[in-house]
């Protein structure tokens, strides 16, 4: 058994080498600085920025190539809302956007002298989204990655004790009498001779966290600076960048100003001072109300609020010989400089709160007694849409505040994640495949708006969708908002789908999400029918999500938009033909290569040429028949001449104008590579698909077969036909599709008895 004492003096050594680790002289610390400026010059802004890039995992566009891309993509913040987290925030992808680019915005500096304000209804998980951000942000800054550093003043009693001689007399009589005064004040019981003792070294923390970088001279920055860092990419950014104007714009907090001074008329050699000046990290600690606040609606204000040290105070005092010349004095702000300072609810005592935050926002600054106490703090405050009276009639207070929305989900993924986190991620083997997110789009049904202008002005005539989409096109959005631009759409559609667009449908979201099925209320509407359906020998299909929202549970289906679950029905159906026409389809992938090769060779040359293909080899007799074969399997066998003439010119400027001139020769890319090869093989491989069924259609054999599948029965049948419907089953049942061989024989059963393939031939 190991020695009791000699584990305690190990555990001694450490925290001590801790504490002596903790500290640096300004010397070093600005030595660091020139190693890792990025990271030792950052104020609170560009901390939380780095710590929510820290947290989230760069969003990939699903979309790379296309050149109306609106960098609207899916952001990973389950490291920062959801991971060692008690109570999960889940943010969905409009919500994550949002946040990260007001998040980006607040590290440019455009935004700093402004009060976040996130506003939601109530269960949009606003409460849960500032406790899991704090929480993380004081787990960042307690990393190496996250330090941020303040100043610690050690005033040497050895270096004061060389001023002049005139000095030392009059610091000597005054010594005297404050000894004899507070001997004198024996009710106090403080040995004022102790206050001399104790090591040669009175350490004065500042309240207010300042940053190191301030105690230079504010004249003398760019100066210093221009000295200190070689002509790299940091130092363009620290003399040109908003972001960092505050190493150049802020005063250091009244007391350090103070102290400096004094030590100034003190001591002859500057050098002297700076080597008072020790530097140590900024510990942000919630609990204790440093570096972070937060304040509950029913927390009372204090009556007083100016914080001082005795103490400490009658050291410095003594120390410099005058009680007048540095005041230890400062309010809770202070504690929250350069950090957090948050209201969980803008109501009862914090509505007086957010209001008294006004001028210290607009100045960065607030008044203790006589003196001014610098305040640049990140403001954050949480809002239900009905208190936004507190604020009304104040306008200049109201251009200082930036609101971020908090609705409740509007991303079907993200409502599928909070099910799964809440019932176990068992719950998807309960169901056929997309009943679950489709259960998730008639909750957010309730949350949208009605009627989308957005949406009209681009696609016009929603009827043209009827077989996919509600005469709402909600369905549509709800695709949009997951970044997936849905496969039924018209080429035309998916042209005019431009940046503008985009960015006036994602904007849309603005104004939703305040209303419908809360979260709340959700999670009990799916416990509800989870438990209703949920069987082991019986997986959970749209039938019974229908049932249960327009028979069992009328009253929830005055909360859904008229035609919403029919619509949704026939998207499902839409879909499931797909998945059966795609595990169906048999292809040679090698002849639509050669013949997407040949057609792209083909159209800069006139009919009746003949020429060796530059990517085969093969000669090519370019005949209009020829071209018009394989621009049906393009565009569709009924396409007018007019629009494979329109179709022929346009892949003609695209090969001419990029492919060749840019893909091939530039880039040095295969032509199987480029866009338009993929292009045109993705047009090629869906009109093949779109026949795929019509030769089992008319086989009632076929049906029985499927049905027999897996049975003695199926033997029976001839070699085309097992092989066909094993091809299919065997599909399904892939990883790629994820159903059950069981369940895959009921969906084909579903397809054919529904003949959904003539209800969407078109």
């Amino acid at each position: 058994m190991p020695d009791l004492q000699t584990v305690i003096k190990q555990l001694s050594r450490t925290i001590v080498e801790h504490k002596n680790a903790a500290h640096m002289s300004f010397e070093e610390f600005m030595q660091l600085a020139t190693e890792q400026p990025e990271r030792v010059m950052r104020n609170i802004f560009q901390l939380f920025h780095d710590m929510v890039k820290n947290y989230v995992s760069e969003g990939t566009d699903e979309y790379p190539e296309d050149p109306e891309s609106i960098n609207f993509v899916p952001y990973d913040t389950r490291k920062l809302f959801v991971e060692n987290s008690d109570r999960p925030f889940f943010a969905d992808r409009l919500f994550a956007n949002r946040f990260i680019n007001h998040v980006a915005a607040m590290k440019s500096g455009a935004r700093q002298n402004k009060i976040y304000i996130f506003e939601g209804p109530p269960g949009s998980g606003k409460s849960t989204f500032l406790n899991n951000i704090l929480m993380k942000f004081e787990e960042y800054a307690s990393t190496e990655q996250g330090t941020c550093h303040e100043v610690v003043w050690h005033l040497d009693r050895r270096v004061l004790g060389s001023f002049k001689e005139h000095q030392v007399s009059a610091f000597v009589e005054k010594l005297s009498h404050l000894l004899d005064e507070y001997e004198l004040e024996s009710h106090e019981h403080i040995d004022t001779r102790a206050l001399l003792r104790g090591g040669d070294v009175v350490e004065v923390p500042c309240p207010s966290h300042d940053s190191p970088l301030l105690m230079i001279d504010k004249a003398q920055r760019r100066a210093f600076f221009d000295d200190l860092f070689q002509n790299d990419s940091f130092k363009w950014k620290l003399f040109t960048e908003k972001e960092y104007d505050w190493v150049f714009r802020d005063s250091p907090c009244t007391i350090c100003t103070s102290i400096f001074q004094a030590l100034s008329a003190r001591l002859e050699d500057p050098a002297d001072i700076f080597s008072m000046i020790k530097v140590r990290p900024y510990r942000f600690n919630r609990r204790l109300g440093e570096g972070i606040t937060v304040f509950n609606p029913g927390d009372k204000s204090m009556k007083q609020n100016i914080l001082t040290n005795d103490m400490l105070q009658r050291k410095i005092d003594l120390l410099l010989g005058d009680s007048n010349e540095v005041k230890y004095i400062f309010s809770n702000f202070a504690k929250t400089n350069n950090g957090i300072y948050a209201l969980m609810d803008v109501k009862s005592h914090n509505a007086e709160r957010l209001l008294e935050l006004h001028n210290i926002i607009s100045e960065g600054i607030h008044k203790v007694e006589d003196i001014e106490e610098n305040v640049r703090s990140l403001f954050i405050a949480l809002m239900n849409p009905e208190d936004e009276r507190s604020i009304e009639g104040v306008q200049s207070f109201s251009d200082r505040i930036e609101f971020i929305n908090i609705p409740y989900v509007m991303d079907l993924n993200t409502e599928v994640e909070i099910y799964r986190n809440i019932f176990g991620k068992h719950i998807d083997g309960s169901f056929l495949p997309r009943v679950l997110h489709n259960f998730a789009r008639v909750i957010i049904s309730t949350r949208m708006n009605v009627k989308s202008d957005a949406l009209l002005e681009w696609i016009g005539d929603p009827e043209k969708y009827r077989f996919y989409c509600d005469e709402n096109l909600q369905i549509l959005k709800m695709e949009i908002y997951t970044g997936h631009i849905p496969d039924w759409l018209t080429e035309e559609d998916r042209k005019r789908l431009n940046a503008k667009r985009r960015k006036k449908i994602i904007a849309e979201s603005e104004h939703e999400g305040d209303h419908g099925f809360s979260g709340r209320e959700s999670i009990k509407i799916f416990s509800d029918f989870y438990a209703a359906y949920a069987r082991k020998d019986k997986m959970i299909t749209m039938s019974h999500l229908s049932t249960f929202f327009t028979r069992w549970h009328k009253e929830l289906k005055e909360s859904i938009p008229d035609g919403f679950m029919e619509s949704l029905v026939h998207n499902y159906d839409y879909v499931v033909l797909q998945e059966v026409k795609e595990a169906l389809y048999y292809y040679n992938e090698s002849q639509i290569e050669r013949d997407i090769l040949h057609y792209m060779f083909a159209v800069n040359f006139e009919p009746g040429a003949v020429e060796v293909c530059r990517f085969t080899g093969e000669k090519l007799e370019i005949t209009e028949d020829f071209l018009a074969g394989i621009e049906r399997r393009l565009i569709g066998p009924k396409a007018e001449d007019e629009a494979r003439l329109a179709f022929r010119q346009e892949t003609q400027r695209e090969y001419t104008g990029r492919t060749l001139t840019q893909e091939i020769m530039v880039e040095g890319k295969p032509a199987q590579d480029t866009t338009l090869f993929q292009s045109l093989h993705d047009r090629y491989v869906f009109n093949l698909k779109e026949k795929v069924l019509e030769p089992f259609l008319e086989n009632a054999n076929f049906r029985r077969a499927i049905k027999d599948f897996d049975t003695e029965a199926f033997k029976t049948y001839d070699k085309r036909i097992r092989d066909d419907v094993t091809f299919l089953i065997n599909n399904l049942s892939s990883e790629k599709f994820k159903y059950t061989k069981q369940f895959a024989k009921e969906i084909c059963v579903y397809v054919i008895d529904n003949d959904l393939a003539r209800k969407f031939h078109v």
